[in-house]
């Protein structure tokens, strides 16, 4: 690219004074730019023709000339990236955008927020770290899941404020009334993002492929067999009525891809570009449902500087600033809520704890300060015991003091709140004479290959999008810490207790006796809730249609900008 070249070539002329005017020799300059001194004078003509810089060379072979900058390599790259940007040339502006995270950050500054790109709708979202590739089954980051949904649709889907799943991809299901047979009617216009038709084959296809993932196969465990009986429906037959289903199929683990490439789906956007600097999703023109007012969605990726001890999210998200710096006395909150997920803290009952130093450890971590003197910034958690909001707190009885076990250990993952409660754990415990070992684990989530099976206390961020119910019931029956923590016989009891509560055709005595299995593992002390946090997104003027959803995102294809005056 000649104009990446021509910016490196001026960045070497300016670092030796870092833009002071300089006395220089053109053979100087020929050696910092690595070039013969004919060449060195073609570059300078040019640097002056743009504006960069003058030139006021000496007659006479090795006397020295006046070289002034009158423009920043950064001043340049950023009006360079902003007009490579416009036209539409991304792969230019990720060669211009090759800059250290700090350096980045402070280019892209001006370019963020909502801003009409070559006549084209564009909202560009600076981000803290990598995101990993996007495809059908479980996802550890909180923006990944949302970037699901995005990208990808499913048979049925939540839309925010309604607790009840939508028809998506199919227009309207059925139920046999034994529970055990469902028919979902597939809208005859779906298209994936390559233009070309979606077959109920296909879909059948994905299904299957879905079916055999981990943690799938046990959300799933009812289905007995998927079917095509005719070309616009699926049918699932259960093995026993899963009253749930409707709901598992809107989860964004449940969405589908093409089963010969999984980057194509069929939601409101698609993947134009997925590097590790930009993220670029665009419009789908034949989505099948209300089409989004964005043409696109773009993640500029800007690293923050981190202590690698303490893994790749120790700036935790929550809270999104979507706007550049010439915004910012202008920014304010467009939408916040609290979120239905939480950190939480779960003990192994087959470890060191017997049940009622368990009880007493829990009621030592609600009951006394522990959580509220955690140093960390007040409006970005609440503490609190309830495992949902709107649902009663359970309340932690006072007990007797109990000795603990000389030495315990704790295995927790991110975010980085954790990391705190950890080391205030560790704290209190130690002056009543335990020592806690305390490990790390770099991830979002367990997983079979990172699951703590010698733990015996663990503490994790447990997500939770739309229709949190049956989220909290797919947390027990999927994750694969609850079975090292219980034993055998109570963790099939567990499973059978979730199967009952599937088999309620009314969502509200599902949803009463899901909370009645919370409540009895809380009073086992197997689990309890430590702390919710605070989503917020702040935006410019001009950036409209932003409504916080259970994830703490917003639905991109409801976000809309005024044209520019």
């Amino acid at each position: 690219m000649r104009q990446l070249n021509r910016l490196n070539q001026f960045q070497r002329l300016w670092q030796p004074s870092g833009g002071a005017p300089q006395r220089v020799t053109v053979a100087e300059l020929a050696g910092r730019c690595f070039c013969s001194e004919r060449h060195i004078r073609t570059l300078l003509n040019q640097l002056e023709a743009s504006g960069w810089l003058t030139w006021r060379a000496q007659p006479g072979r090795g006397k020295r000339g006046e070289l002034t900058f009158l423009v920043s390599p950064q001043s340049v790259r950023a009006a360079l990236l902003e007009q490579e940007l416009d036209r539409g040339q991304h792969q230019n502006a990720l060669e211009l955008a090759q800059l250290a995270p700090e350096q980045l950050r402070q280019v892209l500054q001006p370019l963020l927020g909502g801003r009409w790109q070559n006549d084209i709708p564009t909202l560009r979202i600076p981000y803290y770290r990598s995101l990993e590739p996007l495809k059908p089954g479980f996802l550890q980051g909180r923006a990944e899941q949302h970037l699901a949904s995005q990208v990808f649709a499913g048979l049925t889907r939540f839309e925010d404020d309604c607790a009840e799943p939508m028809p998506d991809m199919a227009h309207h299901w059925d139920i046999s009334a034994n529970g055990c047979i469902w028919r979902f009617y597939l809208r005859p216009t779906l298209r994936w993002h390559s233009g070309e038709p979606v077959s109920s084959a296909q879909l059948l296809q994905s299904f299957q492929r879905l079916m055999r993932l981990p943690g799938l196969n046990r959300l799933f465990a009812s289905v007995r067999d998927i079917s095509t009986p005719h070309a616009w429906c699926i049918q699932f037959a259960l093995h026993q009525p899963d009253y749930w289903l409707a709901w598992r199929l809107a989860s964004y683990c449940s969405r589908l891809a093409h089963p010969d490439d999984e980057t194509l789906g069929c939601g409101p956007f698609r993947i134009a570009k997925f590097g590790h600097a930009l993220v670029r999703l665009e419009n789908h023109d034949g989505y099948h449902l209300q089409h989004p007012l964005l043409r696109a969605i773009e993640y500029w990726i800007t690293p923050q500087l981190f202590d690698a001890a303490l893994g790749t999210s120790c700036h935790h998200p929550v809270q999104v600033t979507i706007g550049h710096e010439a915004q910012l006395s202008s920014l304010r909150p467009v939408s916040n809520s609290i979120s239905p997920g939480f950190c939480y803290l779960a003990i192994n009952q087959q470890g060191r704890l017997s049940p009622r130093q368990a009880r007493w450890l829990m009621a030592l971590i609600h009951n006394s300060d522990m959580i509220e003197t955690l140093p960390l910034n007040e409006s970005l958690i609440i503490p609190g015991n309830a495992i949902l909001p709107g649902w009663e707190p359970y309340e932690i009885r006072e007990c007797e003091p109990v000795a603990l076990p000389p030495t315990l250990r704790l295995d927790y993952h991110l975010p980085v709140e954790l990391h705190a409660m950890a080391r205030q754990l560790q704290q209190r415990l130690a002056a009543l004479g335990c020592r806690l070992e305390v490990v790390f684990h770099n991830a979002k989530s367990w997983n079979d290959n990172s699951a703590p099976a010698d733990a015996d206390i663990v503490m994790g961020d447990r997500l939770i999008g739309e229709a949190a119910e049956s989220i909290l019931e797919q947390w027990l029956r999927c994750d694969p810490l609850w079975p090292l923590l219980m034993s055998g016989a109570r963790y099939a009891q567990l499973q059978s207790t979730l199967d009952v509560v599937q088999q309620k055709p009314d969502a509200q005595l599902r949803h009463d006796a899901l909370r009645a299995v919370f409540q009895q593992l809380m009073e086992e002390a197997v689990v309890t809730p430590l702390f919710r946090y605070h989503y917020q997104i702040s935006a410019p003027p001009g950036v409209n249609g932003i409504h916080l959803n259970a994830r703490g995102w917003f639905d991109f294809s409801r976000v809309w900008l005024p044209p520019p005056t």
